[in-house]
């Protein structure tokens, strides 16, 4: 497996300890003031303070205890999951726009609301820029809004920011993107809970959505990731969000269901747009909702999306090794639903699950800015994804997602060789030699994987997995990264 995809290093400082002389603690980016008063920050922006081990990492006691630790060989093997595909998506799209009648009630003039958010959706720009001009041909007047409840920081600025690494720019899309924080209530649930709208949206003539469907990273309902989940709390904005998360993942689905209910009831949604992946990150199907209709129709496409979920398909592991995270790749990161490994106790392992004893995880998308949500899920990582995290955009995330497990960082080694070397120490066998090892890419690539030597035979026994390449040596560059 190629490394090349990993990001170059963080541009950003995303925590630096405090000076001696000044005692000033940077977030997100450098901090000049602290850079001012200590010779290496202001050398060197992007480097951050750690402990002596890091700073000698061959002489280094941590460098002494797992030196020795061995490291198998891995063999490449592919997984055939099931694969229906749209072949195309827009075309695909438009007629079931079309067939819908949703259309029928824009009348020429209308201010139109088009909410989206979600990272690393396949053709989720391509699906909301054809909806734009459908719109427009119906004579309605249309604008973006981020529909993402904390992202971005919490800010309107983070939130476009946000929008235009995931392909949304007005040019691309030939409509103003509108951001704000701001919310309007729209009524209450039965049991006291308001139901928040984007203020800007909130002034629009009708409001539409346009989201994956999948299975949820924290827990388990009828409905999880999706329409109603867009529409409590990415439409909601960070108090949507907050409103929802507060009474914890155990009531998720009564509060998602509740909120949503009061939120259609303003009149102002029209309808959503549903997308479904396959296991290959393909759009395999896309269906065109009426808000009245999303409750009733919602679960039946999550459970279709359910069934086509890849997991990593030899368990259990002693070791896993994920070279990426990040929000593109999985709202935690790296999916659980993938690697059977939850952040909240919402969620019971089920036998699909795979059990996997430790995880290592090698680095952060670029994309993702920094947001480090999900390492606490993870074991071990390294230097490097120490140095990117960026703390008020994992942190204004999860304390309103209240997944406290996600914003820990797990142990931090200097580099790659010891991370996986870390993981191997201490998965519990008693000769370290034979440990079960798998590296993915991220939890989005689960058809073609390494695995340890000793794995080889069960892979060749799988019906839908085969061997494709020979047993080699993991290789490492002068920094002990892999290559």
């Amino acid at each position: 497996m190629n490394s090349n995809f990993r990001p170059a290093t963080s541009r950003r400082t995303f925590l630096t300890s405090a000076a001696a002389s000044g005692g000033v603690v940077a977030f997100g980016r450098a901090c000049p003031a602290f850079a001012g008063t200590n010779p290496v920050a202001a050398a060197n922006p992007a480097a951050s303070f750690l402990p002596p081990n890091f700073a000698n990492p061959e002489n280094s006691p941590i460098n002494a205890l797992l030196k020795g630790i061995p490291l198998p060989r891995l063999v490449s093997v592919e997984t055939a999951f099931d694969r229906p595909v749209l072949a195309d998506v827009g075309q695909n799209f438009l007629t079931k726009l079309r067939a819908s009648r949703v259309l029928d009630t824009i009348r020429p003039g209308m201010k139109l609301a088009v909410g989206a958010g979600s990272r690393g959706i396949t053709n989720l720009p391509l699906v909301t820029r054809l909806l734009i001009e459908e719109l427009k041909k119906a004579g309605a007047e249309p604008f973006i809004f981020p529909a993402m409840g904390s992202h971005g920081g919490a800010t309107p600025e983070g939130q476009r920011a946000v929008l235009e690494r995931m392909g949304f720019t007005e040019k691309k899309m030939g409509v103003p993107i509108r951001a704000t924080m701001d919310v309007v209530q729209v009524g209450s649930t039965p049991d006291g809970l308001p139901a928040y709208v984007d203020a800007i949206a909130a002034q629009a003539d009708g409001i539409i959505v346009v989201n994956r469907i999948k299975p949820h990273t924290s827990f388990r309902g009828k409905i999880e990731s999706g329409l109603t989940k867009m529409i409590v709390i990415g439409v909601g904005k960070q108090k949507g969000a907050e409103t929802c998360h507060n009474l914890g993942y155990g009531r998720m689905e009564q509060n998602l269901l509740a909120l949503c209910r009061t939120t259609l009831a303003s009149g102002k949604f029209l309808f959503g747009v549903g997308l479904i992946e396959n296991a290959y990150h393909e759009t395999c199907r896309v269906e065109v909702v009426p808000a009245a209709e999303i409750e009733a129709r919602e679960p039946l496409l999550l459970a279709e999306a359910r069934k086509l979920l890849p997991i990593v398909p030899i368990s259990p592991l002693d070791v896993l090794v994920i070279d990426e995270v990040g929000k593109n790749i999985s709202g935690a990161g790296f999916d659980p639903n993938v690697v059977g490994r939850y952040a909240t106790a919402d969620v019971a392992l089920t036998e699909r699950d795979p059990r996997i004893t430790r995880i290592a995880v090698l680095d952060i998308t670029e994309v993702s800015d920094g947001n480090g949500t999900g390492l606490g899920n993870a074991d071990f990582t390294t230097e490097r994804v120490f140095r990117k995290f960026n703390f008020i955009e994992t942190y204004c995330n999860l304390l309103t997602s209240t997944t406290t497990t996600g914003a820990k960082i797990p142990m931090v080694l200097r580099n790659d060789r010891q991370a996986i070397q870390a993981a191997i120490k201490i998965c519990l066998i008693a000769d370290p030699k034979k440990v079960r090892l798998a590296r993915i890419k991220n939890t989005l690539s689960l058809d073609r994987i390494l695995v340890s030597e000793n794995l080889v035979e069960e892979a060749r026994l799988k019906p839908r997995t085969k061997v494709v390449g020979r047993a080699a040596d993991m290789a490492f560059d002068a920094d002990g990264n892999l290559r």
